[in-house]
């Protein structure tokens, strides 16, 4: 089955106007919404947003309450297509059993690669407005990993263009911000400004927020950086993410467990993805902990969190440079003149090799580019060989 179409109607008359007494106004419901809904309001189907996905079912809160919906009425063999926490989705309210009969386009989609050999893409979130990178500073920040989320987090786009036969909303990019969980636990302010700098440098202009639920420094902040709109948490297991979920809630909804103190990790607290409405208003998405963090079609958000070495690539010498070996590269020169960091330029080649290769497993014309590459560069590497020893390049 196929998702709808963006276009908006008129016919708006069948719903109650998205004011704040709308019955779904607290989760997110909006004039967009009620406009990409009315043709199936005239089908008598009601809308609701998803709050909770598990084993095949969904919870979905609709203006007639909380209702246990099938998810398998919409493509359930596709992981780009299956219900996610976040969407918007029209009901049958007379069903017996209750399915999901479509889902609204999405404005935004949060990404990633999973460990399948076949390379799927899976949804996390859908419809976000914020992308809250949880770190915690009970432990020794890992920057590589701080790169890699924000790369996903910037490649966030129109939901909808990632199923291809959708048209997008215009909903644009969810904006990312780092939130440096358990700020209590750094020794002194001047060490922990060195920290929020060292976070600020791997991506100019990203808001770079210490919090602790323990202390409340920084949450009055952040909860008003998540009033408007959806927020997602994002983070490995240990992070905070439910404890922050909880002190912004006022009360424990998130069931938190104690981490090791030798490495900061524990079992998931959160297994499954939650949407709550805050009491301070917006939406917020708590997610499990993340394991694997793998690169799905994220080659414009490396170029941003990497945005200084894409700029030197400009200048170097030739136009395709690989950053290798290459005579006149100015990214190489920057390495050797200490103004580029050699762990950053590790992190960059990284992750753009990690993301090739998962676009060349689902696109036979980027898998013939790299062949072709690969033989271009293997002839030039035997010719320079050659020319070494003294032999004619052929």
């Amino acid at each position: 089955m196929s998702f709808p179409s963006s276009s908006p109607s008129s016919s708006l008359s069948t719903l109650q106007g998205s004011s704040p007494s709308h019955p779904l106004s607290a989760y997110g419901w909006d004039d967009g919404w009620e406009a990409e809904f009315a043709p199936y309001a005239a089908q008598g189907l009601l809308p609701g947003r998803v709050v909770r996905v598990d084993r095949g079912q969904c919870d979905i809160v609709t203006t007639q309450g909380t209702i246990r919906a099938d998810t398998a009425f919409v493509v359930p063999r596709d992981p780009m297509r299956i219900v996610c926490t976040g969407d918007w989705a029209a009901v049958d309210p007379d069903g017996d059993p209750q399915f999901v009969r479509t889902l609204l386009p999405r404005r935004t989609a949060f990404v990633r690669s999973t460990s399948s050999k076949r390379s799927e893409g899976q949804v996390l979130a859908t419809n976000v407005d914020h992308i809250a990178i949880c770190v915690s500073l009970a432990v020794e920040l890992d920057l590589g990993r701080v790169e890699r989320f924000l790369a996903l987090a910037m490649s966030s786009t129109d939901g909808d263009a990632l199923l291809r036969d959708v048209a997008p909303t215009g909903g644009g990019a969810a904006e990312p911000l780092v939130v440096l969980t358990k700020a209590d636990l750094v020794p002194d302010a001047a060490t922990l400004a060195h920290l929020v700098q060292d976070v600020e440098r791997l991506a100019p202009g990203v808001q770079v927020l210490p919090v602790s639920s323990a202390t409340g420094e920084g949450v009055d902040v952040f909860s008003a950086i998540v009033s408007g709109g959806t927020s997602v948490l994002l983070g490995v297991s240990g992070a905070g993410k439910s404890t922050l979920a909880n002190t912004l809630l006022g009360h424990d909804v998130m069931e938190v467990q104690a981490i090791r103190d030798i490495d900061g990790k524990g079992r998931h607290t959160t297994t499954t993805r939650n949407l709550l409405v805050l009491p301070s208003g917006g939406v917020l998405i708590d997610t499990p902990g993340l394991r694997g963090v793998g690169l799905w079609d994220a080659e414009a958000g490396v170029g941003q969190v990497f945005s200084e070495i894409e700029e030197l690539a400009t200048r170097c010498r030739f136009h395709d440079c690989s950053h290798a070996a290459e005579p006149g590269c100015a990214v190489l020169a920057a390495i050797e003149d200490g103004s580029l960091p050699e762990r950053r330029y590790d992190s960059y080649r990284k992750l753009l090799r990690e993301n090739q290769r998962i676009v060349a497993k689902t696109d036979a014309r980027v898998r013939a580019d790299i062949r072709r590459d690969w033989k271009r560069k293997g002839a030039e590497g035997r010719a320079a060989m050659e020319a070494k020893r003294g032999g004619r390049v052929r």
